[in-house]
This record gives structure tokens, C-alpha cells and sequence, in this order.
């Protein structure tokens, strides 16, 4: 799918937030790794997806374009042979921002804020963290047929995995999400997903373990 409408909004994003360089080059890397042929869940369209969800909730947020940053960068090390793909993502965001130009108090807050990926539970007040989360996990409350691409292009991902195995480790993903305080902090996500969310995931777990 044609990424020019990313590359502009992130050109736009990034002379809001006080680059100093040109962002061109920095996005258009950023989209090759989206892009990367071997991604079935974590692509150009799920980073589209957060980006919508972090429009939709900014409201809620206390520095909306640091948010929007941190998604761009939040999955942008994606390796599901690997560990650390949050670590490595958010030292990435460092490393281009800076170089970009960005102020450090702002770096820093994205590289915190993609950390927050790891456990998804952002800290009470934390509205950054919460909208970030909030649109990283809005998939998990969509449709049961949305849902069910959504697991299927995750299972493509892991298709090095063995059966018995992947069955264990996304049993494990599915157990900590469930077991969240609230899956969704920010009110608007919370009453509109929060319920089919819960569904969705008890759905799969199910289908897990018979």
C-alpha cells in the first residue's frame, strides 16, 4: 500500500515537534522497516491504525505530537525471533530524534513512552502513556472477523514457532492482557472497546487451550 501519506504527516509531525534536519531521510527509513517483508501484523497498516486511534484520542492527551512520535518509532524493531524489540525500538527513537534535532526533554519523553509498550500499564495520570497504549492495544476490541485476521496475521509472524509452543507463549500473551487492571485508561477507549476487547481475548484463550 502506497506510504506517502505517512511520509507527509510524519514530515509535518516532525517540523512541529522542532526538528532541526531535514526528516525526510529519518522517515523514509522508518517506513522501510514497517515495511519489511517479513511483518504480517506489525506493518505500515498497523502503524496507520495507531496514528488514527492517538487522532481520535488526543484529546485526552497532554502533548499529543510526543504521543504520535513515540508510535511511529513504537514497533519499528520488530523481530519475533528476538527479545527486547520494545529496547531496541526506543533506542532507536533516540538516536533519530536526536540526530534530527529534537529537543532531549522531548526524546526522552518518546523513548519512555515506547517503553511503555512492553506491559502495556501505563502508571494512574499518565495520559501520554495512556493514549499510546490505548491505540497500540485498539485492535484487540474490534470486530470478532477483525480480530480473527488480527490473530491470524500474528500467528504468521511466529510461523518459526512450533504449534505446542506458540499455543503456550500467546496463551501467556493473552493471560497478562486479560489480567490488566483495565485494558483501556483513556474513557473514550475504555467504552468503546473495553467490552468487545474482553470477549475477543477470552475467545482466543479459549481456542488455545482445548
Amino acid at each position: 500500500m502506497p506510504t506517502e501519506d505517512l511520509l507527509t504527516a510524519w514530515t509535518a509531525l516532525l517540523h512541529r515537534c522542532g526538528a532541526t534536519d531535514d526528516p525526510d531521510p529519518y522517515g523514509r527509513e522508518l517506513l522501510r522497516r514497517w515495511s519489511a517483508p517479513d511483518r504480517r501484523y506489525h506493518t505500515t497498516e498497523h502503524l496507520r491504525a495507531v496514528l488514527r486511534h492517538v487522532d481520535e484520542l488526543a484529546g485526552h492527551a497532554a502533548d499529543p505530537d510526543t504521543v504520535r512520535l513515540a508510535a511511529w518509532f513504537h514497533d519499528a524493531v520488530y523481530r519475533p525471533d528476538r527479545t527486547e524489540n520494545e529496547e531496541r525500538s526506543a533506542a532507536l527513537a533516540v538516536r533519530a530524534l536526536t540526530a534530527a534535532g529534537l529537543p532531549a526533554g522531548r526524546v526522552a519523553e518518546v523513548e519512555r513512552l515506547v517503553l511503555l509498550t512492553v506491559a502495556h500499564d501505563p502508571a494512574p495520570g499518565d495520559r501520554d502513556g495512556e493514549v499510546l497504549c490505548d491505540a497500540d492495544l485498539a485492535v484487540l476490541g474490534g470486530a470478532p472477523e477483525a480480530y480473527a485476521a488480527y490473530a491470524t496475521a500474528v500467528r504468521e509472524e511466529y510461523a518459526f514457532v512450533p504449534e505446542p509452543d506458540f499455543r503456550t507463549g500467546r496463551a501467556a500473551v493473552l493471560r497478562h492482557l486479560l489480567a490488566l487492571p483495565a485494558l483501556y485508561r483513556t474513557p473514550a477507549a475504555h467504552g468503546r472497546l473495553a467490552a468487545a476487547a474482553r470477549t475477543n481475548l477470552a475467545a482466543e484463550l479459549r481456542a488455545l487451550e482445548d
